[in-house]
């Protein structure tokens, strides 16, 4: 299967070099031919599944614990405003 490597790039907001778009071509085709495989498998006499482990609802008790103040958390921040950090937007088209 061919994959369109730039298109998918762009969309994980990656940039890729020449070389390394050729190669990730093949790994991706390949991936998706095995997939592809795999849904050919007889499964009519299979018993669907979710998970594997049998475990439910695993959790824990939500408590707090000391940590730092804020105000030294902070200190070391190269932006922040009204006392949260600021990054740079990831979901941003640009």
């Amino acid at each position: 299967m061919k994959v369109n490597v730039p298109h998918v790039a762009k969309l994980a907001n990656l940039n890729l070099k020449e070389n390394e778009t050729a190669k990730l071509e093949k790994q991706l085709s390949a991936v998706l031919d095995y997939i592809k495989k795999l849904s050919e498998v007889d499964t009519k006499n299979i018993e669907p599944t979710s998970q594997v482990t049998g475990l439910e609802n695993v959790t824990r008790e939500d408590t707090v614990s000391p940590s730092l103040p804020q105000e030294k958390v902070l200190s070391s921040a190269k932006t922040k405003h009204n006392g949260f950090f600021v990054v740079k937007g990831i979901l941003n088209q640009d």
